[in-house]
């Protein structure tokens, strides 16, 4: 479903990814790992046509990115960092329009409402205004717009940020659920995640990729090591380490 090719960006003088390549297939639920500053968000944002990339190829679903975008994002479900609403609409409201910007219309689109509203524990909220939400409930909104036209791609920037723990219990278990049918890429710094959601995991360090493999593989790569945490912080360098 997702194949990313020697994908590089630069932003000046600066190269923000180096040479990434990876594959998602349907059923597949990968971890983007690495610390600040490492270029996760930048591979997202081209993966999902955000940014150009200055090289590489990009092709969803067997559609090339580059060459054509809207048919490519059809197929996508995006999540970003800090994702907007619009605080004056209701939960609902908001879906709807959501969807209709996906095409889904009429009796589709009250449906799909429902089903997203079910999903994402949003039911209780249905017709409060976003203005009033908990950060948890605004992110889980946020969550319930990249699924509304159920697409077969989701791509997750820190699905779980700001949630508390049954929130987040929930959100990884939905996550996995939907891996079994979808081919997903999310973010995380929260390595728990990694073995509670995750099929497959890359870590990615200073723009490179520096681990790609199972959670139970990753756990092998440094020797005395048997946790995530620990092979993560031996195999990356801090933001603060020039």
């Amino acid at each position: 479903m997702i194949q990313v090719q020697n994908l590089r960006k630069v932003f000046g003088s600066k190269v923000a990814v180096d040479d990434v390549s990876f594959s998602v297939e349907k059923g597949q639920v990968l971890g983007f790992l690495g610390p600040n500053g490492a270029g996760k968000s930048t591979s997202m944002r081209m993966v999902t046509g955000y940014f150009r990339p200055t090289s590489g190829n990009i092709s969803i679903g067997g559609v090339n990115m580059l060459e054509e975008p809207e048919l490519a994002k059809r197929s996508i479900g995006y999540l970003p960092e800090n994702a907007p609403l619009y605080s004056d609409m209701t939960v609902a409201s908001f879906l709807g329009f959501c969807a209709e910007i996906r095409g889904v219309t009429g009796a589709a689109k009250s449906k799909a409402i429902d089903r997203v509203l079910e999903l994402c524990f949003l039911e209780s909220v249905r017709n409060q205004s976003v203005d009033t939400l908990s950060k948890g409930y605004r992110h889980r909104t946020c969550f319930a717009q990249s699924i509304i036209h159920d697409p077969e791609v989701l791509i997750l920037d820190e699905p779980t940020d700001g949630l508390d723990p049954n929130q987040k219990h929930e959100v990884r278990g939905l996550i996995k659920r939907m891996g079994e049918t979808k081919a997903i890429i999310f973010s995380t710094h929260i390595l728990e995640e990694v073995e509670a959601a995750c099929s497959r995991a890359i870590i990615i360090d200073r723009g490179k990729v520096v681990a790609d493999g199972t959670p139970d593989q990753l756990k092998k790569l440094v020797p005395g090591v048997n946790s995530l945490d620990e092979v993560f912080r031996a195999i990356t360098r801090p933001d603060t380490v020039k």
